[in-house]
């Protein structure tokens, strides 16, 4: 059951009909893995820590530097120095003391990841290199659990919502094949910040779909944004019967 205290907490969000109490309690008892907590995860987690979202498993091996806080906007100036982690448990208890926090500091390597991803209902993908996307999109194929990934560098956006559990969903893999970690990335090319909390805020949204049950998710379909226009584009995406991920598990 939902508190006094949580009713008057969420009473904005419970006054949607397509969440109502329902819905609130199903985020209460939901648990999420976001993986990475630099621009995307940052506003990922301090909105599914605000609606509620039972328990957070936060995931990230880096430490806050100067340079992050132009748009990672869950550290500030006293985090320079400290693991990402560290920084983002403190600001999220004092935004919400009543949900439970789970932290991964090192690296997920093939186990610790597989196991990650199967203890949670939902991941987020917000990491930087195609190298983490594959192999967290392997994990979530494998363990048949929902994908939330996004992206940006410069002024351009991209985001999608992989739901294996769902025969029509194609994988991140069905999409990108293999990527390559010699592109740039925001360190090399930059990326201006508001950027980076709009599609980490549509990560989010997603997620809060996907837990409380409400909406259309965004399967299936790419979402890429260009910031220097304000134009959104979406473009239909298909699964790939011969997908070297998910092909075989779905026939």
């Amino acid at each position: 059951m939902l508190t006094d205290q949580e009713l008057l907490r969420y009473s904005r969000q419970i006054l949607l009909q397509h969440v109502d109490i329902d819905g609130q309690l199903r985020l209460k008892n939901s648990r999420a893995l976001i993986i990475g907590l630099g621009g995307l995860g940052a506003p990922v987690a301090l909105y599914l820590a605000a609606a509620g979202v039972g328990e957070l498993h936060v995931a990230d091996f880096d430490t806050v530097d100067l340079t992050n806080l132009q748009r990672q906007i869950i550290h500030d100036t006293d985090s320079v120095g400290q693991t990402k982690v560290d920084s983002a448990l403190r600001r999220l208890t004092a935004i919400n003391p009543e949900i439970t926090l789970v932290a991964h500091r090192s690296a997920l390597d093939a186990d610790s990841l597989a196991a990650a991803v199967s203890a949670v209902d939902v991941v987020l993908d917000c990491s930087d290199n195609f190298s983490t996307r594959e192999a967290v999109n392997a994990a979530c194929v494998a363990a048949a659990k929902p994908l939330i990934s996004g992206a940006a560098i410069r002024l351009e956006g991209q985001l999608s919502v992989f739901d294996p559990r769902r025969a029509d969903s194609p994988c991140y893999y069905c999409l990108y094949g293999h990527g390559s970690d010699t592109e740039l990335t925001c360190s090399e090319a930059g990326v201006v910040g508001p950027l980076v909390g709009l599609v980490g805020s549509l990560q989010a949204l997603e997620a809060l779909k996907l837990l409380a049950g409400f909406g259309e998710p965004l399967v299936g379909r790419l979402l890429l944004i260009d910031a220097l226009t304000t134009r959104f584009r979406e473009l239909r995406v298909k699964r790939d019967p011969g997908c070297a991920v998910c092909g075989t598990q779905h026939g």
